[in-house]
């Protein structure tokens, strides 16, 4: 039996990993949005730039399950 320990780490590694990506996010869409309406062929750099930190997200979910499959 896994004690509530295990399931608070992992839920704590994907949330932060989550609450950090909505924040770059909104900051990188508001700017972005700024530079498009000025410059349109920026367009493409911009979705990259918003791509990128969903890495964050697939990280924090890879660190909860190992956290979760390691304790079995």
């Amino acid at each position: 039996m896994v004690s509530w320990e295990v399931p608070i780490g992992a839920a704590i590694a994907f949330a932060g990993g989550a609450i950090a990506t909505g924040w770059a996010q909104s900051r990188i869409g508001a700017a972005g949005a700024g530079a498009i309406a000025e410059r349109p062929e920026t367009a493409g750099s911009i979705i990259i730039l918003e791509a990128i930190p969903e890495t964050l997200v697939i990280l924090g979910f890879v660190v909860a399950s190992m956290i979760i499959l390691m304790v079995k």
